[in-house]
Formats: structure tokens, C-alpha cells, sequence
């Protein structure tokens, strides 16, 4: 009975521990960045470069994916108004009926981006491959990242605390759509991106070789 009863203690214990990391990884995450994420175009700095960050342009039920949709929207909007130059975008291929930067190369296209004026990352496997590519690959130490907000905070502390000079655009969600299932993802993610950061050290799954960005001229990266 006595065993029963000090295992129970260590178990609340250790849940209560657990549950401080959570809560202080993700202020931390939230707190240093909230300077730094803008969801008014007008405020937000002019950067040469816009990294957006890859999802599935499909929702698992096969509706169209409003992350998706904008994301590349938002893109394509501050491209237009000349509050970034050229567009990095980023994210997985594992297949060939899967390819999130060539979905999204597509959609830009079709909404007015240059084809020049797109880079697509095949290897942006997790937002910190990204973000760390970015700055290893494409030689770039500063841009804004293009996703919405809740995603937006951690892309931007990875990327600060590598030393660069990211800021965020909040992309504006459909009406009625509810990140709430994302945004409970993005509470685990924020504690995994601080141990990837300070506890284990996670390189990105794969660098290659350097790739130079000429404004005005598209490329791949693998």
C-alpha cells in the first residue's frame, strides 16, 4: 500500500514537471518572438526573401487545405506588393504522388508569381530542415516566413536563435476553419524544437551543396 501510494506521488510529480516544461518552453517560444510575427502587411518589413513553409494543399479527407491555401495566397500577395523579392518555398517530397514545393511553385504560378522568381526546396522535411537550410544552403541570413501564426512563433525562434533575422507573416485563415487541432500539435512542437535547439543538437536531415539565389532567377535545391 505504501509502494501504491509513493508511485502514485512520483507520478503526479513527474506530471506536474512535465507539464512546467511544456508551459515554459512554449512561453519562451511565444514571448521572444511575439515582436517579430506581423499579420498586417502594411507594418510588416520589407525582406528580400520570403520563405514559405510546406503542408499538403489536401486535408486528410481530401478537402482542399485552407494552411495551404494560405499560405501560397499570402505569398503571392506580398510578392505582389513588393515586401519580398523572391520566394523560397519549402517543404517534403517523399514520393512521387507527394510533392509540397511543387504544389506550391504551381499555385503561386497560377496566381501571378513568376516562375523566375520561385526557388523550390525539396528537402524542407520539418520546419527546422527549413529554416537551418535557408541559412546553410542558400547562404541567407535574414527574410520573412510565410505560414500562420501558431506555426509562425517557432520558425521564427529557430531561425533567431541560429542567429538570423527572421521576422513572420501571419497568413490569414478561411472563414470558419479552426486550428485548434493544430494549434495543440504546434504546444508539443514548440517543446521539441527547444530540446532539437539545446538539448540534442538535431542537425537537418540532409544540407547538400550550396545553392546562390539571383533575385529575379528561380532554382532547385535538393
Amino acid at each position: 500500500m505504501r509502494f501504491q501510494q509513493s508511485l502514485r506521488r512520483w507520478f503526479v510529480y513527474a506530471l506536474a514537471f512535465v507539464g512546467l516544461i511544456v508551459l515554459l518552453s512554449n512561453r519562451w517560444v511565444i514571448n521572444s518572438t511575439d515582436d517579430y510575427i506581423y499579420a498586417d502587411w502594411a507594418l510588416l518589413p520589407d525582406n528580400e526573401i520570403g520563405l514559405v513553409l510546406g503542408t499538403s494543399n489536401y486535408t486528410r479527407d481530401g478537402r482542399a487545405n485552407p494552411y495551404f491555401q494560405g499560405r501560397v495566397q499570402a505569398a503571392a500577395e506580398l510578392y505582389r506588393i513588393g515586401k519580398v523579392r523572391h520566394l523560397i518555398v519549402s517543404g517534403a517530397n517523399p514520393d512521387s504522388t507527394y510533392n509540397e514545393p511543387r504544389r506550391m511553385w504551381q499555385e503561386l504560378v497560377k496566381l501571378g508569381v513568376p516562375p523566375k522568381a520561385i526557388t523550390m526546396d525539396f528537402a524542407g522535411f520539418r520546419t527546422l530542415d527549413s529554416v537551418a537550410r535557408m541559412q546553410e544552403v542558400f547562404g541567407l541570413s535574414r527574410g520573412t516566413v510565410i505560414t500562420q501564426q501558431f506555426h509562425a512563433h517557432r520558425a521564427v525562434f529557430i531561425g533567431r536563435k541560429m542567429g538570423m533575422q527572421l521576422v513572420g507573416f501571419a497568413a490569414p485563415m478561411a472563414d470558419g476553419t479552426s486550428p485548434w487541432r493544430a494549434s495543440w500539435r504546434e504546444v508539443f512542437a514548440r517543446v521539441k524544437a527547444v530540446m532539437d535547439l539545446f538539448l540534442l543538437r538535431t542537425e537537418p536531415r540532409f544540407l547538400g551543396e550550396p545553392v546562390n539565389i539571383k533575385l529575379g532567377e528561380g532554382a532547385e535545391a535538393t
